[in-house]
């Protein structure tokens, strides 16, 4: 069936942080009063949290001090994240290629609290180039739940096997959508995941913006 749509995710495919996440925390941790939050720690507390709207309830689990809201600091580490977030390079102009160029449906299909990710869209100022975006956070479920990939299957008006899906992660991003009868496009970075067999294909992350109409086309 031929592709009508491309789903990406966001984090570490299409942005990226200039800030590793473990200095990201001590920024937040500075400013919220907070002793230092280890990123494994912070990371195993994302994983074992249905997040909602924001990552208060993340940060419930990890601070002991009552006197702190942990509502500001999710807040704090909303704008300290925004702050250091930038697309890669070619991102604006590989999204409106998608759309108006090639015609292509385009969504995102993000993990993480609603606000927290909406935001990201915002800053990045590509509301008017996505014709979707599901967060996860909204459903209380995560890839790689065939629940999640329903979503923006949905709002995109596509079926599973007209949408293509391009991330990083093996498990989440590329077994997720391959089990919910999408097709999959592993992007690949130095020091991230190791390449998925499965995947329809692989990108490096830095020819994402000029390879990517290409491979989708092949596909």
């Amino acid at each position: 069936m031929t592709l009508a749509a491309v789903v990406f995710d966001l984090d570490e495919t299409l942005a990226v942080t200039t800030r590793d996440r473990q200095r990201l925390l001590a920024d937040t941790a500075t400013a919220a009063g907070l002793e230092p939050i280890e990123y494994g720690t912070y990371e195993r507390a994302h994983r074992e949290s249905v997040t909602g709207d924001t990552r208060a309830r993340i940060f419930e689990t990890l601070i002991d001090d009552e006197s702190i809201d942990p509502h500001a600091v999710a807040e704090t580490y909303r704008g300290v994240v925004n702050e250091h977030l930038e697309p890669i390079e070619g991102a604006e102009a590989l999204l409106t290629q998608l759309t108006t160029g090639a015609g292509y449906r385009v969504g995102v299909l993000t993990d993480g609290p609603e606000r927290a990710q909406c935001s990201k869209i915002e800053k990045l100022g590509w509301g008017d180039l996505l014709d979707a975006t599901v967060v996860t956070g909204r459903m209380e479920t995560r890839k790689p739940d065939p629940v999640a990939f329903e979503a923006v299957l949905g709002a995109l008006s596509v079926d599973a096997e007209q949408a293509v899906y391009v991330g990083d992660k093996p498990e989440a991003d590329v077994e997720g959508a391959l089990d919910a009868g999408m097709r999959a496009i592993q992007v690949l970075y130095p020091g991230g995941p190791d390449p998925h067999p499965r995947a329809d294909a692989h990108i490096e992350r830095e020819n994402l913006g000029t390879e990517l109409p290409a491979v989708v086309e092949s596909l």
